[in-house]
């Protein structure tokens, strides 16, 4: 049998409250296999917003405005990252912060550090959790072929 030993965990967090669990139950995932940690947060592909200003009318966005949002939000998801990465309590951990589709940054971040193993939560709404995962969840499952460690989320009943 041959088996690939994991080496690298790749952990993708977003704001929700229950990324704490997520991000815990990777590093311990990962700890179990001497792995290197990194922790992705993605944002928004902020171009979307910046490519509607010449077509909005009177509802134009002012692109210094998108430009700096776009600065508060790198510094928030920066300083995000470094608070898992002190609760976890490991200076090894790295931190990467991009932006652009939440599923197709997963998986070409996942490609370039090499990954073994993507760690993900599953935020399925109620109402959608016999339809699916989660839509980010969901489309990186499919389009993967590194193996998916997915942390159930909901609240117990």
């Amino acid at each position: 049998m041959n088996t690939t030993k994991i080496k690298s965990v790749m952990i993708a967090l977003d704001y929700n409250p229950t990324s704490q669990k997520v991000a815990e139950a990777g590093y311990t995932l990962a700890q179990s296999t001497n792995a290197q940690v990194t922790l992705l947060h993605v944002l928004v592909n902020s171009t979307m917003y910046s490519t509607a200003y010449p077509t909005m009318g009177a509802w134009q966005i002012d692109p210094l405005e998108v430009l700096e949002n776009m600065k508060i939000q790198n510094e928030a998801a920066i300083n995000f990252l470094k608070k898992a990465k002190n609760h976890l309590g490991d200076a090894s951990i790295r931190n990467i912060q991009k932006e652009g589709d939440f599923a197709d940054v997963i998986l070409e971040t996942a490609n370039e550090i090499q990954a073994d193993c993507i760690v993900m939560g599953s935020h399925s709404q109620k109402w959608l959790e016999n339809i699916i995962i989660g839509s980010v969840t969901e489309e990186v499952l499919r389009k993967t072929t590194i193996p998916l460690f997915i942390v159930p989320t909901k609240k117990q009943d």
